[in-house]
């Protein structure tokens, strides 16, 4: 039996995502190893970081200051909106520099089955008193995500915006004996001349 405390550190990393009780051993047996400035730079910050972390107002996503750099006028196209489900997305689109627009990150997709409601008018609001001239849905390809990008479709109809969609279909390097159905599928409706 372990001690008390690393017990109750395993259990608490154990919260994480995709950590189980393995991982969770692991990453608390590196730490013991740990020197006590590590330690102790690890507590401060996680004591400070509720405090230091905020979600913009605007796009939704995480930002550390007052301003948003991805709100910034200066640095950003505000001509194109891009709506995603969680601020994380933000971070994966980023990532390939393809995008260089502004983003809206949606408080929760839309469920037929539970019948939640998707509240849009922030994302309207936005749209009305900005010159954003397309939306670019970038949502999983899923029952909640597909019904999501079909409500946003329909209540934006009549904006005056370019509505569009993330491509699916084949991933790079990918072999057709390995794709599914539904991949396939895809990549036909979503085929472009060459």
């Amino acid at each position: 039996m372990y001690p008390k405390d690393l017990i109750k550190l395993i259990s608490y990393l154990k919260k994480l995502p995709g950590v189980g009780s393995k991982t969770a051993e692991r990453f608390s047996f590196e730490m013991i190893k740990w020197g006590d400035s590590e330690l102790k730079d690890l507590g401060d910050l996680l004591k400070e970081f509720k405090n230091k972390i905020f979600t913009c107002q605007t796009c939704g996503c995480l930002k550390s200051n007052n301003d948003c750099m991805f709100c910034d006028k200066n640095m950003r196209d505000e001509s194109l909106l891009c709506i995603v489900s969680s601020f994380r997305d933000i971070y994966l689109l980023e990532a390939t520099n393809s995008f260089k627009g502004l983003y809206h990150v949606l408080d929760h997709l839309y469920s037929p089955i539970d019948d939640q409601d998707l509240d849009l008018t922030n994302l309207k609001n936005r749209i009305i008193n900005s010159e954003i001239q397309e939306v670019i849905i970038a949502l999983d390809s899923t029952i909640e995500g597909d019904a999501t990008s079909l409500y946003i479709k329909e209540e934006l109809k009549n904006f005056n915006v370019k509505i569009s969609r993330l491509a699916f279909g084949m991933p790079m390097g990918s072999s057709l004996e390995y794709v599914d159905e539904g991949t396939l599928t895809q990549a036909f409706i979503g085929r472009q001349k060459y």
